[in-house]
């Protein structure tokens, strides 16, 4: 499963969505890996076309392991990589990257945008796009970006955001020389500011907790994109995107996409019998061989700011302990689970030993250190000392035994793996994992994000801004109650003070400082175990053009088609 930093997602072996800061990628050709090979690591693999080589009309069949209920990406319940990968298709935000997380403006909704002052105050200044309009026909102003401004600052705790990141920078979004000029000022610096109003929603659907709570559940009511809503069936699990003749860009190449939801397994079947044309194949190495085998078909692959990991709830009874955390990290045999999850994906394995920076990226460094390594001595000694005694095979402490919880969505053949060797691992220290396989659709939303488990497996999908995209994640809670996206529960004021000096620095070098500096404190506070950086591994027909393992690149969903 996947989530974007801030996005998830469960398919694929579950993922969520993020947000960051900092360069793109810096590894290509000869990108070594830990075990000394070398091979070729693209930063993207979509197929590129000109637009005159691809067909007019078409209908594609992409095949998606979750079927999200809460379409507000902005919501903390929508922030799924699926969500995005389906309203990305349909919303507005200001700015494209290119596969080497190069920034420009997207010209179909934003004319320019720059930093017009950094004294007194840093001042952004955007020209919108004057065709650009809401599927209702309302123009996209500066009342929009206001209103998200306001919906996501976090001062109305009522909003149920992903994150404040950025908004909670901001002293106030104003009207400039006319309805398309908005001005934002930030109360203080804020470096990753083009990471904000992506995906933009209406001044209608941030103009009351209610409508930004309810108004996307389960229902998609406005678009401003080369597609628009078709429709849902619950039934067969599909959602219906249909080319937007009102569109004012570039007209969309495909008369429609419908998304089949399945879980995983489900997928690679249907795929390889001709019932998809895309989907995304994430670290399986037997899906992976399926999908190469596939006549007429081929397999994308590409480096991204994607990484697997396992969440600690630290809100758990067993876990609010820090050494506990930490035990049961050292219990853990990282090198293991990597080589396991990625032999037979032609990609390196090599551990990631650090939270905001992929292995590839500007700004990485190694900050595990001897809470990286896999200790089983030193974790019994921890055990020990917090007073869990060893009764039989398994610890246990004023009566309870130390039985965690590990929760994985169904169907995902790559999370059943990863709990039964960390099961046998954590065995060795006394400590008894337990497995537990919930509903795909369920998973994030019944079990991770209130904090139903002990330990849970996914990837987090990441962006060309690895610091703000990622604030959310480890951010301390105000009142011990509001965790928003951060999963683990578990937070300090010396992080939040790291990672805000990074935010707001308009100096990328002073960002990666201050980046790693949290980072160093995340190791020692055991909220998310960093396994590997994900491959991008997209099965696709081989007439698919202009989609696939996209890295950093901003798909052009207008340009998606058939060559043939």
């Amino acid at each position: 499963m996947k989530a974007s930093r801030l996005v998830m997602a469960v398919a694929v072996a579950g993922s969520l969505c993020l947000t960051g800061c900092g360069g793109g990628p810096q590894g290509g050709p000869g990108s070594p890996g830990a075990t000394g090979d070398e091979r070729t690591i693209r930063a993207f693999d979509i197929n590129p076309q000109p637009r005159d080589k691809v067909k007019d009309g078409g209908t594609l069949r992409w095949g998606i392991n979750e079927f999200p209920a809460q379409w507000n990406r902005n919501h903390v319940d929508g922030n799924l990589a699926m969500a995005a990968v389906i309203s990305n298709a349909l919303l507005p935000g200001p700015f494209w990257s290119n596969e080497k997380a190069e920034i420009s403006v997207d010209r179909d909704y934003v004319l320019a945008a720059s930093v017009t002052a950094q004294r007194p105050k840093q001042v952004v200044t955007y020209t919108l796009n004057p065709k650009a309009r809401w599927s209702d026909g309302k123009p996209i102003t500066w009342a929009d970006y206001q209103a998200q401004w306001q919906a996501l600052n976090g001062k109305d705790s009522d909003y149920h955001i992903v994150s404040s990141t950025g908004y909670q920078d901001i002293e106030k979004v104003a009207r400039g020389k006319d309805d398309h000029e908005v001005v934002v000022t930030f109360a203080r610096p804020f470096g990753d500011w083009q990471a904000l109003f992506a995906p933009l929603l209406p001044a209608s659907t941030n103009g009351s907790p209610q409508a930004f709570n309810t108004a996307w559940l389960n229902k998609i009511p406005v678009t401003a994109g080369p597609f628009k809503f078709g429709g849902f069936d619950q039934t067969a699990k599909t959602i219906t995107l249909l080319r937007d003749d009102g569109w004012w860009g570039n007209r969309a190449k495909l008369d429609r996409i419908i998304y089949r939801s399945s879980e995983q397994d489900s997928l690679i079947g249907a795929f390889s019998n001709g019932e998809l044309d895309i989907i995304d194949v994430g670290p399986s190495a037997p899906d992976y061989a399926r999908a190469k085998a596939t006549s007429g078909a081929h397999v994308r692959q590409a480096a991204g700011p994607d990484f697997r990991h396992f969440t600690f709830n630290g809100s758990s009874e067993l876990l609010k302990d820090q050494n506990v955390r930490q035990a049961v990290q050292l219990g853990i045999d990282r090198q293991v689970i990597a080589r396991s999850d990625l032999q037979g994906l032609d990609w390196p394995i090599a551990l990631l030993n650090n939270h905001f920076f992929m292995n590839t990226q500007e700004g990485y460094q190694d900050n595990a250190g001897s809470l990286g390594v896999h200790d089983p001595g030193r974790a019994r000694q921890l055990l020990d000392a917090a007073g869990w005694k060893l009764s039989g095979a398994v610890r246990q402490k004023d009566g309870k035994t130390l039985e965690l919880r590990f929760v994985v969505p169904s169907g995902v053949q790559l999370s059943k793996s990863e709990g039964e060797l960390a099961q046998s691992m954590l065995a060795q220290i006394g400590v008894k994992l337990t497995i537990q396989a919930v509903p795909s659709d369920d998973f994030f939303s019944k079990y991770v994000i209130p904090g139903n488990f002990d330990i849970t497996p996914f990837a987090y999908i990441g962006t060309p801004f690895p610091v703000s995209s990622s604030y959310g994640i480890y951010a301390n809670s105000p009142d011990g109650r509001t965790w928003n996206a951060n999963f683990g529960r578990t937070g300090s004021a010396a992080i939040d003070q790291a990672m805000s000096r990074a935010a707001q620095t308009l100096n990328p070098a002073r960002a990666g400082t201050q980046a790693n500096k949290a980072d160093r404190l995340l190791w020692q506070q055991v909220n998310v175990l960093p396994l590997y950086q994900r491959p991008q591994n997209v099965a696709t027909r081989e007439t698919l053009a202009n989609v696939g393992a996209r890295g950093f690149y901003n798909l052009r969903y207008e340009d998606i088609g058939f060559t043939g």
